[in-house]
This record gives C-alpha cells, structure tokens and sequence, in this order.
C-alpha cells in the first residue's frame, strides 16, 4: 500500500462568535487558506488535484450548495478540479482529510485539497415550511449550533440532550469534579497563551485582510478567543450553564462557538515529487466509531481503540496526543478511560479548544495541521488526533513524521 501524506496545511486565525471575522462571507473565509496553500506553493501544478473536499456542519447559509466547490473557485483553483463538502458535525474537517486519504491510498488520484470552515457567527435563523397552507406547526431555529427540526422518533429512542447536557452525563458517570474541569480549562488557557507568545501558533496561521469602511484594512492575524488573562479563581465564580441544580460544566470550562477555516494539501510520493511538496507527515490510520448520543464525548475512546488495533500501535508510542476539548468533562473522561494522567504532558501541548475555539467544521482539519508541526518540531514520531462528534460518534487519526 502506498504512503499518503500531509503536504503542507494552514489555517485563519480563530474568531470569537461576532469577532473580527464576522464581516467575512463563509464562502470567502473558506477560500482563504486555499488562497495562501498556492501562495506557499508557487511551483505546484494545480490542475493535478483530483478534488477539493471541505468539511461544513452547517451548510443552511453563505456555506450553501457546496461550499468546497465555491471556495475553491473564489480562490482562483481551476475549474476543472471536482469538489465536495462532506458534514460529519464536529469532526468534518478530518473525515475530509480522510476521505481523501482514502481516495490516494486505492489509486483514485494523486493530489487532494482537504480541510474544514464554519463561520458560526454568520448561521443564519431558519423557518421550516408548514405542512399546509395557514399551518401552525411552523419551527424557528438558530442554526449556530446544536439540534433543530428534530425528529420525534429520535427522542424516544435516544434523547436529543445537547452537547452541554451530554458533558454532564459523563461527569455524572466519570465522577469529574468542578475542581478538575476547571484546572483542565485553566491550564488549556495558559498553553495556549504560551503558544500564542512563542510563537508557535502563528506557524500555523495565515492573515486575513478585511476591508474597514474608510479605513485601512484590518489585518486579522492572531487567534482571538484565547483569555490569557483568566485565572482559577475566576474559573471557579461561573455558574452552571447547562445544569443548574449540582451542575459543573460553565462555558469556562467548555469550548466556544467560534469562525474559522483550515486546508491541508495531501498527496502521495509521486505528487510531491512532481510538485516539490515537502511532506510534513503521513497518515498511518485511521477509524470511526458510534456510542450513545447521551454520551457523545467518550466517542474518542472507542475511535482509538480501533486505530490503534488497525495500525498495530499502542498509546504509549505516541508523543503528541491531541483530544478534541468540546468540554472539560468530556476531555477529563477520555483521557481517564484511555488510563493517561489528566496533565500527560502529551496532550493539547499547545492548548486546545477551550482556550483556541472550536469552529465545527474545522476543528479536525486544525488538530491535524498542529500535531504534524508539533511532530516535526520536537522531531517525534507518532500522534494520535481524535474528535468526538455530536449524536454520538469518535474519530481518530494517527499520522507519523516522516
């Protein structure tokens, strides 16, 4: 079987939800890091990509009628190139990633574009229609996040809990304390603080220009949604967000709804041979698997139990350990399950979600792009990435520098 590979990756800076991107189209956020891949990369031959495939977990608005397809083509990719929006809700970005993994590794082309958008700020309201004329069973929904037009089968058979109620779960099983979801959170905070002073995180990111009214443009450069200033104590004055009586999970220790867009190049050795990419890392494996949607965070768990078995790899061969953090609680209870120490110094070495954002979509595409940095950084050989996705499924990836 042939070796596929990241070729280079690059992402916006993330935005808080009505931050300094919430001016820019999705469609045109999307199209930005595509923009600087072929800056970064003068020398490719674009018309050899074989598809486009973005991750998108909302699609009812500027992100309509595949945005993969339109971004590509606002950033001046050929035409001719196909292109595909794939929605696997937290963990699109790396189902894209691996799709075209997938597509690589049977023959089916030898260069791809992946990676993931969403612009949460900018989902708009959306009405269902009635079922017939003047009926009243008409439905509002903000579309930013979380269930809408739900199915009434589904909530007997499983529930439709929201994403903050399922954290709660696991912290009613796991018996995670207040205590250690807000140690968790505060230090995701100052790692990514670090990071952000380092300069570590600007390896990753590209600028975003944006027109001001009589103005010069604003140059948006920096991850926005970090609190580099927050310390335990204010951690410990907010209140339950989701659970009032005995509740634990606050949106201090939860991650934020966010604006952002990733893109990674991937290819086989012919492809960057022909196109003078210098692979950043390879992709080893990867699996998905289901759990019950009111548990939706242990999802990882099960992802990683099958990559590991598939690849022939155990957790204590991997360096850098990236963990999705769509809550404390939830980061807590997969990495007590996986039997790792809750500061192994392998996971979310530079922060993760709490601190840096989570823009659903591109998410999976952004943990990939910095534990393959972080890979050739500290010149390690293995990461493991894994998301937990909404309604109850895992995702995990291992990819190795080559």
């Amino acid at each position: 079987m042939k070796s596929t590979y990241i070729l280079d990756a690059i992402r916006t800076p993330i935005g808080s939800f009505g931050g300094s991107l919430s001016n820019v189209r999705a469609d045109d956020l999307a199209s930005i890091p595509l923009i600087s891949l072929m800056e970064r990369n003068p020398k490719a031959d674009w018309e050899q990509v074989e598809d486009v495939i973005l991750g998108c977990a909302n699609q009812a608005g500027e992100d309509n009628r595949n945005i993969a397809r339109m971004a590509f083509l606002l950033a001046g990719l050929p035409f001719k190139i196909g292109g595909e929006t794939v929605n696997r809700l937290c963990s699109s970005g790396m189902a894209a990633t691996i799709n075209a993994y997938r597509a690589i590794t049977i023959g089916e082309g030898n260069l791809y574009i992946s990676g993931g958008i969403e612009h949460m700020t900018r989902g708009p309201w959306v009405m269902s229609k009635a079922s017939k004329a003047f009926g009243r069973d008409v439905q509002f929904h903000d579309s930013s996040f979380g269930w809408r037009f739900i199915n009434p089968k589904m909530v007997e058979l499983y529930g439709t809990e929201g994403m903050g109620q399922t954290a709660e779960n696991l912290v009613s099983l796991y018996k995670i304390s207040r205590e250690d979801q807000d140690l968790f959170a505060f230090n995701s905070q100052m790692k990514a603080s670090k990071a952000i002073k380092s300069g570590r995180l600007n390896k990753e990111i590209c600028s975003v220009n944006i027109p001001q009214r009589k103005k010069s443009d604003l140059i948006f450069e920096t991850d926005q949604f970090i609190k580099h200033h927050t310390t335990l104590e204010k951690l410990k004055t907010l209140r339950p967000a989701f659970k009032k009586e005995n509740g634990s999970v606050t949106a201090g220790n939860s991650s934020g709804l966010n604006d952002g867009a990733a893109a990674l190049i991937i290819g086989n050795e012919k492809s960057a041979i022909k196109n003078h990419f210098e692979p950043i890392a390879r992709i080893v494996g990867a699996a998905v698997a289901g759990v019950e949607p009111r548990v939706m965070g242990i999802g990882p768990v099960e992802a990683t139990k099958k990559v590991l078995k598939r690849t022939g790899l155990s957790l204590n061969q991997m360096d850098v350990i990236e963990i999705n953090e769509a809550f404390s609680a939830q980061s807590l209870a997969c990495i007590r399950e996986l039997k790792l120490d809750d500061n192994d110094p392998r996971i979310n070495p530079n922060g993760g979600a709490i601190a840096i954002g989570h823009p659903l979509g591109m998410t999976g595409a952004r943990l990939l792009q910095t534990a393959a940095i972080e890979l050739q950084n500290k010149n390690k050989k293995y990461a493991l990435v894994t998301m937990c996705i909404g309604v109850g499924q895992g995702y995990a990836t291992v990819i190795e520098k080559p």
